[in-house]
């Protein structure tokens, strides 16, 4: 099938990744030409591998280094402002310029894939297939993590039960010692890789005393577990294995902390996860690499593609454009100051990514809602409220300004823009000197890329510098409230009276104190209030509870209402996903 018979206007997005997926190369061909040699390709069938990091940066630790590219977003819509299709299509721009071009993007979550907004592989001529195997568990590291989290509470709660069940005597006989755990004071629950809220609150242990310790708990969803941060964040197998033994379940019953060490789990759930730590190999519509590794949730989690993948990367290609979650306020700010800050990584340019259709959500424009039909007002010429939603695009050029790293604006095109509205940018961009292109990735794949590759290519030329928000050892609610105020735009931050006792605790502690903040809010407003669009003004950032990740190296301050286990909506995606029965193939998924 020639490029041209892939029609975005005519075609749903898995319809064109299945007729892509015809003509797709061959993984073992991918990996020759990105010049990997034959033992250093872990292949699961023949589209998709992984890639023994180790053996690859050993083997190349001395090689050039590439441009370093990250892309990031205004504050999106509920329906996505397309960020991952920009990623997509801005690799595929830089391969029509002749560029050596590689991606890195994160695993969907089966929540969105089955929810809302879909396995965010890109859309139209713009995507990173095969779709049903990115959306489907990949190589399965989601699985892995899912039963490296889940061993851990099974170590947690038997022991609890057995501690409650046994004497000393008989503890010892089983060579156990007495870990006196709170069962008040449990820190986790279970993960599962679903929008289910009806798992966020439950009572475990009914019945018998064979039966469980009864106790409250709950699940939160796989990619907001400390082990998939952990993930993102590991830089060798030695480092995720140190991680692992860190991570607190709960505390005992004098305050001090019951990690998987102490439980003696940390052993086995690594050995579910040593496998997931090597990057997985995917490509574009065009045939360029992608880095598929860690998951997304920015907004609950640090929701980046892993620092092994960037590194693996940037010895790899020229260009290695790396994805963040959501808008600059979450996701830049925390491959800001997390993601850099652990890797050592400079970026050479950000890429900001805004859409009409948001700017005019911004400008006062009517709600947007997930399966709904989109107001008229997003689909007929209106430049004077795309003029009134600069002010959220502004509020996110400041942010990553504030970093030193080098800003693009990217206009994600949607076929119905009007080109007055997309004026309205360019003049707004011209005055504040900051580069911008119209990208028509999504109806034109890498060729409507160009004028974007263009502008991301001279960014990369000018000095790469960086510039944290924070210093490391700045104490714990300064490190907040200066990403509430200098980010988010807030008057200050409150507190609830347990926060206020958890980060005097925390503050005793050395190690804690120079842990970065991964906050938890919100990705639809700058704000903690998802109603609160443009850039809100005169509020302040609510923060009910203080998580820490030990394992991780994070402290994770809980904001607004946002929970940890999102919700399944009236019209779901799973509705529309079936197999056709004649072929195996998947249909349905967007």
């Amino acid at each position: 099938m020639t490029k041209k018979a892939l029609n975005p206007l005519r075609m749903k997005d898995w319809e064109i990744a299945a007729a892509a997926e015809d003509q797709m190369k061959m993984v073992y061909q991918l990996a020759e030409e990105m010049g990997l040699e034959q033992v250093e390709l872990l292949p699961y069938g023949h589209y998709v591998a992984k890639l023994d990091f180790i053996r690859i940066l050993n083997r190349l630790k001395d090689h050039d280094v590439g441009k370093y590219v990250e892309v990031t977003a205004v504050t999106p819509t509920p329906l996505g402002e397309g960020k991952s299709t920009t990623t997509m299509g801005l690799v595929q721009g830089l391969g029509a310029l002749g560029k050596r071009a590689m991606g890195a993007i994160r695993q969907p979550s089966g929540g969105p894939t089955f929810n809302i907004k879909g396995s965010a592989a890109g859309g139209g001529l713009s995507q990173c297939i095969p779709l049903s195997d990115f959306s489907l568990g990949l190589t399965g590291d989601i699985d892995s993590i899912n039963n490296a989290h889940n061993l851990a509470m099974v170590a947690l709660t038997s022991r609890l039960q057995h501690e409650f069940n046994y004497g000393d005597a008989l503890l010892a006989k089983k060579k156990l010692r007495r870990l006196n755990i709170d069962p008040r004071n449990i820190t986790t629950g279970w993960t599962i890789d679903f929008a289910a809220q009806a798992l966020r609150e439950i009572i475990i242990g009914i019945g018998t005393k064979m039966d469980g310790f009864m106790l409250r708990s709950g699940f939160q969803i796989t990619v907001s577990s400390e082990v998939m941060s952990i993930l993102a964040v590991a830089t060798s197998l030695e480092d995720l294995r140190r991680r692992m033994a860190k991570i607190v379940v709960a505390f005992d019953k004098a305050g001090a902390p019951v990690t998987t060490a102490d439980l003696e789990v940390d052993g086995a759930m690594t050995a579910l996860m040593y496998r997931a730590i090597n990057p997985n190999l995917m490509q574009t519509i065009e045939g360029q690499p992608v880095l598929v590794h860690a998951g997304p949730f920015a907004n609950i989690s640090i929701g980046h593609s892993s620092v092994v993948a960037d590194k693996l990367g940037l010895r790899l290609a020229d260009y290695l454009v790396t994805e963040s979650g959501f808008g600059a306020d979450i996701g830049f700010e925390k491959f800001w100051n997390l993601k850099c800050r652990m890797s050592g990584l400079t970026p050479n340019c950000s890429v900001l990514v805004a859409t009409v259709r948001a700017l005019k959500m911004h400008g006062g424009g009517p709600p947007v809602a997930p399966g709904r039909p989109l107001d008229p007002v997003y689909t007929e010429p209106n430049p004077q409220l795309v003029e009134k939603g600069l002010e959220n695009l502004m509020a996110h050029l400041e942010t990553i300004k504030k970093s030193l790293v080098n800003p693009v604006i990217c206009v994600n095109h949607f076929y119905a823009d009007d080109d007055e509205e997309v004026a309205v940018i360019r003049d707004a961009a011209r005055q504040l000197g900051v580069p911008m292109a119209v990208s028509r990735h999504w109806e034109q794949g890498g060729k409507g890329a160009r004028e974007l590759a263009e502008i991301v290519v001279d960014a990369c030329e000018k000095p790469a510098r960086l510039r944290f928000l924070y210093e490391a050892d700045l104490p714990i609610k300064d490190k907040i409230a200066r990403i509430a105020t200098e980010v988010y735009g807030a008057d200050g931050v409150t507190y609830t009276a347990p926060c206020e006792q958890k980060i005097l605790a925390l503050q005793g502690d050395d190690e804690l104190s120079k842990y970065g903040v991964c906050m938890v809010k919100t990705h639809l407003s700058l704000s903690h209030d998802p109603a609160l669009k443009g850039r809100p003004r005169d509020w302040v950032l609510p923060v009910r509870d203080v998580l820490v990740y030990r394992g991780a190296e994070l402290i994770v301050p809980v904001a607004g209402d946002i929970k940890l286990m999102p919700g399944t909506a009236s019209a779901p995606a799973f509705r529309g996903i079936d197999v056709d029965v004649h072929t195996g193939k998947v249909k349905g998924l967007f």
